[in-house]
C-alpha cells in the first residue's frame, strides 16, 4: 500500500551543509542546428526534448523540433546516431499532432525508442498516450500504443541490469486544480516490450499533484525520488515533492514538499552521493509556491504559474540529501530562456557528457521562460567532471 508522510518545508531547502567538493562544469557545445547534421534531419525553430543512449558503440539522440515549445501538429521527433565518424540519420516520427519526451532504452542488445502523442492545441496539455518501437538494425519497427490511454513516459533507464520506467497518468489535470489526481506509475520488463509493476501488485507509487518524476538508489539500496508538483495539493502545497523509500519497502514512499520546481529532473547517483539536473528559477528565493494562501487553491495555481511563465530560467546541478531530502543548488549549466530537459552518458574517465536544451546561453538579453518559449532553441552538450 502507498504510504506519503507529509513534512511541509514552507521555507524551501536552501541551508548549505558540509559536503565534499563539488563537479566542475564544462562549456557547451552546440549539436543542433549543427553544419553537421544528417540532410535527412529537417529543423524547425524549436528543439527540444531529448534523450540519449549508447548503444552498439555509438552515441544516439532523440530530439523533438516543432515552430515553438507548444503543442503543433508539425512536430517531428528525430533520432540520430554518432559513432564518431558523424551523426547518422536513423529515424523520424511524425503522428499529425504533437509528439515530444522522446525516451531511448539499450538493454541486451536491443534499442527501444517510446514517445508521447498530445493534442495540438498550444494552448492545451492534451495526453493520448504514449508510443513504443524497437530498433531493428535497418530501420525501427511501426509504433504500437503502450500500456494505456494518456500515458505519459519519462525516464526509461537500466537499473543493475534491469529496465525501468517512470511515468504517469493524469497530465490532462496539471491546470485542473478539482480534476482528478496524477498518478505515478513505476514498470519493469523482461522483454522491452511487455511492462509489469517494479513493486508487484503496484503499478501506482504516488498519487497526488506530481507528474514528472525520476529516481535513484542509494548505495545501502534506498530509493530517492523528485516529482515535479506544479499540480499541487493540500498537504504539500505547489512546487517539488522530494521522496525517499527504504530498501525493504520501495514502495513506501515518504516525501518532503519543496516549493521550488525541479522541473524536468534527471536524478542520479555518483560515490554516494544523489544529484538533480533540473530547472532553476531566477527570482530571490527561486520559489514557485509563493505560499498565497489566502487565495482558493485554483487562484493560487493561475497566480504561481503565470508568475513562473515569465521568469527567467537556467537548468541547473543540484544536490539532494539522501536523508533529510533538502536540495542544494550547485552549478548552472550553460542556458536561459527556454531550457531544461537534461539527458546524460557516463564516460568511462568518471566525467558525464550532458545533453541539454536552451535558448542561445550567450545572448546578451536574459528572456523570461515564455519569451524563450516562444522563440529559437538548440540542443547543446557539456562535460560534468566529479570530484575524485
Amino acid at each position: 500500500m502507498l504510504l506519503l508522510l507529509a513534512c511541509a518545508s514552507p521555507d524551501g531547502h536552501d541551508s548549505t551543509p558540509a559536503h565534499a567538493p563539488d563537479p566542475e562544469v564544462g562549456p557547451a557545445t552546440p549539436v543542433v542546428p549543427g553544419a553537421a547534421l544528417p540532410a535527412e534531419v529537417r529543423l524547425q525553430d524549436a528543439n527540444n526534448n531529448l534523450d540519449v543512449a549508447s548503444f552498439e558503440g555509438a552515441t544516439w539522440l532523440a530530439f523533438r523540433t516543432a515552430p515553438t515549445h507548444f503543442a503543433s501538429a508539425d512536430a517531428v521527433l528525430h533520432v540520430m546516431s554518432d559513432d564518431g565518424s558523424g551523426w547518422t540519420w536513423r529515424g523520424s516520427f511524425t503522428e499529425g499532432t504533437d509528439v515530444r519526451e522522446p525516451r531511448l532504452l539499450a538493454w541486451e542488445g536491443q534499442l527501444w525508442f517510446a514517445y508521447a502523442v498530445l493534442g495540438d492545441d498550444p494552448m492545451a496539455f492534451e495526453p493520448q498516450g504514449m508510443k513504443l518501437t524497437r530498433w531493428n538494425g535497418a530501420g525501427f519497427d511501426a509504433p504500437e500504443w503502450f500500456y494505456e490511454p494518456g500515458f505519459i513516459p519519462w525516464r526509461m533507464r537500466v537499473v543493475d541490469g534491469v529496465p525501468q520506467l517512470t511515468a504517469y497518468v493524469g497530465g490532462e489535470n496539471i491546470y485542473e486544480v478539482d480534476g482528478e489526481p496524477i498518478e505515478v506509475h513505476w514498470l519493469t520488463s523482461t522483454d522491452g516490450s511487455t511492462w509489469d509493476p517494479v513493486i508487484p501488485g503496484q503499478p501506482v507509487v504516488h498519487v497526488g499533484g506530481a507528474s514528472e518524476t525520476d529516481l535513484a538508489f542509494t548505495p545501502d539500496g534506498a530509493l530517492v525520488a523528485v516529482l515535479r508538483n506544479e499540480a499541487g495539493d493540500a498537504t504539500y502545497g505547489w512546487g517539488s515533492k522530494i521522496c525517499r523509500a527504504e530498501p525493504e519497502s520501495l514502495g513506501e514512499w515518504s516525501c518532503v514538499g519543496d516549493p521550488k520546481r525541479y522541473d524536468s529532473p534527471l536524478v542520479f547517483e555518483r560515490d554516494g552521493r544523489v544529484w538533480l539536473i533540473g530547472r532553476r528559477n531566477l527570482t530571490e528565493t527561486g520559489n514557485f509556491d509563493l505560499f498565497r494562501r489566502e487565495l482558493p487553491a485554483q487562484e493560487q495555481a493561475l497566480v504561481y504559474a503565470a508568475d513562473y511563465w515569465t521568469r527567467a530560467k537556467r537548468c541547473a546541478l543540484w544536490e539532494v540529501d539522501p536523508r533529510s531530502l533538502a536540495v542544494r543548488w550547485v552549478a548552472d549549466l550553460d542556458s536561459r530562456g527556454d531550457t531544461c530537459f537534461a539527458s546524460a552518458l557516463d564516460q568511462a574517465d568518471g566525467s558525464m557528457r550532458v545533453w541539454n536544451y536552451s535558448s542561445p546561453p550567450d545572448g546578451e538579453d536574459d528572456p523570461s521562460w515564455l519569451e524563450g518559449q516562444m522563440a529559437p532553441t538548440g540542443i547543446y552538450e557539456q562535460v560534468v567532471v566529479f570530484p575524485t
